[in-house]
């Protein structure tokens, strides 16, 4: 009915665009590959070498404690610890705990601030807010399309990738925990002669901690699942275990 229409060719202006970019940037994207894999192999290497016997201890007294002193999660911890190092997933377990660790303070980087701006600025908001819809609706394969395309397979891509797909939630909930911040209290500030810093810092950010931590604890969980997801493009850890299994039943 339609064949007359003719076909935009959508594809093969992506890809120009595409290598344009890997060739005009290339001065950037390869130090970052090139240096980000052997700085996030030399993480790795090195909590693989602490003990996994102290690793343990210290991540059940964190518990702990954390938990306000119950020894539910502790217990949690380290019967899901000890089981981990048991099948002799441990090397694998700490490398994609560097994966998540390395994507997720990232996304807390670059996302606070922006969730700053947009919390400061209505028209940011306006901008940003549609971006921040599109990249929580793309499927979480997507994101593996542009870390390959500009930084090859690899852990740098892995982090890529799960740095696009878990930044959303931190960005939303620092712009949400600042707006609800009591106008009362900005109020007073501001009587107080507290300069636009000192308002931010010490009034807003505090008043809006416990909606920023929210995010962050989405921002975490969601770059777990993307490293393991990104195992697909050469990131290391459990998510190769996992890639390796389902290839061989497949097979």
């Amino acid at each position: 009915m339609l064949d007359f229409t003719p076909r935009i060719p959508i594809p093969e202006k992506v890809e120009y665009i595409t290598e344009k970019i890997q060739d005009t940037f290339a001065f950037l994207f390869d130090p970052i590959k090139n240096g980000g894999n052997d700085s996030l192999e030399w993480l790795a290497e090195g909590l693989a070498g602490i003990p996994a016997i102290l690793v343990i201890l210290i991540v059940v007294i964190l518990a702990f404690f954390v938990s306000g002193k119950r020894f539910g999660l502790a217990a949690f911890s380290l019967v899901g610890l000890w089981l981990i190092y048991n099948q002799g997933l441990w090397e694998e377990m700490m490398l994609t705990f560097a994966l998540v660790l390395i994507s997720s303070i990232l996304s807390v980087i670059i996302g606070v601030p922006i969730g700053i701006l947009m919390s400061k600025s209505k028209t940011a908001q306006n901008i940003i807010t549609p971006v921040l819809d599109f990249m929580q609706t793309m499927p979480a394969f997507v994101y593996l399309i542009p870390a390959v395309a500009f930084f090859s397979i690899g852990m740098v891509a892995g982090v890529f990738s799960s740095l696009i797909f878990a930044t959303p939630p931190t960005v939303r909930l620092t712009n949400l925990g600042i707006r609800q911040v009591s106008r009362e209290l900005i109020e007073a500030s501001e009587a107080f002669g507290s300069t636009g810093s000192q308002k931010l810092f010490k009034v807003e950010l505090p008043m809006a901690k416990n909606t920023i931590m929210a995010g962050i604890n989405q921002t975490v969980m969601l770059s777990l699942s993307m490293v393991v997801i990104a195992s697909m493009i050469g990131a290391p850890g459990l998510g190769r275990e996992v890639l390796s299994t389902v290839l061989v039943k497949i097979g």
